[in-house]
């Protein structure tokens, strides 16, 4: 899959060291995005990650550099729900915002899903930013969903539905 700026494709075993880096060893990121952390590349279990059908890096054009993951999960029923992540040293340019927005195309156009949901964590409004401008829009709050680096987490819960993924102007 391409966008304007990006190229969304498979893992592969050359990605375990970005991925550590822009992922599993990027604190920002664990704040926001579920992730087991790893302090070393040497402990990290990269395994897990290669050969998944719903596991995709995000790479710029031009560069075989993993910057950042997106996957979907939970399918069923012609709905599924989506994460995403990028390296903190990617944040901020928009990339996130595209990278979402190609992969709802995917979803919804190419993989005739009818509805995507996603959920951030209670104060990640650039999370929020990012559903909202590829036309996402509330769908509910989970008090105390979940339990992640020591504290229950609050999710609030965006989604999509329709036949189309929303155009550049997230409608």
């Amino acid at each position: 899959m391409e966008s304007e700026r990006l190229i969304i494709d498979r893992i592969r075993e050359s990605d375990k060291e970005d991925y550590f880096n822009c992922i599993s060893h990027d604190k920002k990121v664990l704040e926001t995005f579920i992730c087991r952390y790893a302090e070393t590349l040497e402990e990290f279990d990269f395994s897990g990650y290669l050969g998944r059908e719903d596991l995709f890096s995000i790479r710029l054009k031009g560069s075989e550099r993993l910057i950042g993951i997106i996957l979907y999960f939970d399918e069923e029923g012609g709905s599924c729900e989506i994460g995403y992540g990028l390296g903190s040293a990617y944040w901020g340019r928009g990339y996130g915002t595209e990278a979402v927005r190609r992969f709802l195309e995917y979803l919804l156009c190419e993989k005739g899903l009818r509805t995507v949901r996603a959920s951030f964590f209670v104060g990640n409004e650039a999370s929020r930013r990012v559903m909202e401008k590829n036309g996402m829009r509330f769908s509910r709050y989970a008090e105390k969903e979940i339990s992640y680096l020591g504290m229950e987490r609050e999710l609030i819960y965006y989604e999509i539905s329709g036949g189309k993924a929303p155009d550049r102007r997230g409608k």
